[in-house]
């Protein structure tokens, strides 16, 4: 199938078991969705494209990666329902 993404993250496949047993409750099932949702938002923004800026360390200036295109102080409402700052 095109366009689908087959998620094998030891983490996912652990809380899909416990999801699918009988005995977990109604409360631990949407817990469980809560948190595979959270580890999908990594697989769903793995491609978000970065560029290099100057920062400025306790210690010493350095370049180091930040969202492509993201005003200082703007955060950005991802797919998944997170900010990221």
């Amino acid at each position: 199938m095109e366009n689908v993404t087959v998620v094998e993250h030891p983490l996912v496949q652990h809380k899909l078991t416990i999801m699918r047993n009988k005995d977990t409750s109604t409360a631990s099932f949407r817990r469980l969705l809560q948190e595979i949702a959270h580890l999908l938002c990594y697989e769903v923004t793995r491609d978000l494209e970065t560029e290099m800026i100057e920062i400025e360390t306790p210690m010493q200036k350095m370049e180091s990666p930040t969202l492509k295109g993201q005003k200082a102080g703007v955060r950005l409402y991802s797919t998944c329902g997170q900010w990221l700052a």
